[in-house]
């Protein structure tokens, strides 16, 4: 047990280096740079998933060289066994070895799915942010309740405090993700659903739509940006201070199809914006689309 267990944690921090040293032209590292304990026990599963793969795949590419020399045609010292047909130890490998390694990823695939389950809050001590968030064609609004602001293609993250986002769409499926965070939700019309994650460092990432939904798809990304508790509260202010209401008016435009060139912020929301939309999908009440792709 304690060999394997060596050979398992080498056989990660190589997969690391190897693919740390592969991307290493990348701007985003996406779960190889995580930034909080979501993404950091997701890169390890994916991890532990190759490495038990190179148990069954590792010896067949260094077999079949090895088979195709020794046994050439030009080999007169090759033993050739026309009678052979049973190998006890081949057998045990053949059948054992797939026996292990797929039991030892379905037991992982159970523990984190359990373990990673987005509904799943977060162990912290202190409450978690709630941020509700609106798919649109193609863009993401974020709400604050609690603050009573908003932003679009930006969200504004505590670092060290758990972040409950609760997510619907305005229009069709779309899927939230936030690679250096770790998780992916669906956001579904007339729907809502959770994702919880902790950022447990300060930065800039990249967010994105990965559920393919029209034209302005490829531009549909958005800034997380985790800052300290008090630059977080601090932001927050500054935008109830000094930005302008998101009214009817405002969401009706944003409810449009179209891609923003830069965020915006708001220092105030009328009404219950994400509550509302749900329920008008719920009634089916659709939702305004218009095919042209440009800033509002």
């Amino acid at each position: 047990m304690r060999v394997s267990s060596r050979w398992t944690r080498n056989s990660r921090s190589l997969l690391a280096a190897v693919s740390g040293l592969l991307l290493s032209g990348c701007a985003d590292y996406g779960l190889f740079a995580a930034a909080g304990p979501v993404a950091e026990a997701q890169r390890s599963h994916l991890l532990l998933i190759v490495g038990w793969m190179l148990v069954v795949s590792l010896p067949l590419f260094v077999a079949l060289p090895f088979v195709l020399w020794r046994y050439r045609q030009r080999n007169r010292k090759a033993d050739y066994r026309p009678d052979w047909e049973f190998s006890r130890l081949l057998e045990t490998l053949i059948w054992g070895l797939p026996i292990v390694v797929v039991s030892v990823l379905g037991y992982e695939a159970w523990r984190q799915t359990y373990r990673l389950d987005p509904y799943r809050p977060i162990p912290a001590d202190r409450p978690p942010v709630e941020i509700q968030v609106v798919g649109m064609d193609w863009k993401w609004l974020f709400i604050y309740p609690a603050a009573g602001v908003a932003a679009v293609n930006e969200v504004i993250l505590p670092v060290g405090r758990p972040v409950r986002f609760r997510l619907t769409s305005a229009t069709v499926l779309q899927s939230f993700m936030i690679p250096r965070l770790g998780g992916q939700m669906y956001a579904m019309p007339g729907m809502v659903s959770q994702l919880n994650l902790i950022a447990t460092r300060a930065g800039e990432y990249r967010g994105l739509n990965t559920q393919f939904n029209g034209e302005g798809f490829a531009r549909q990304k958005f800034i997380a940006r985790a800052v300290s508790e008090a630059r977080y509260r601090q932001l927050l202010a500054g935008m109830a201070a000094t930005e302008a209401a998101l009214d009817a008016a405002t969401l009706a435009r944003l409810r449009r199809a179209s891609v923003l060139d830069s965020p915006l912020r708001f220092g105030s929301v009328d009404g219950d914006p994400f509550n509302a939309i749900v329920a008008q999908l719920r009634r089916g009440g659709g939702y305004a689309f218009t095919p042209a792709v440009g800033a509002r």
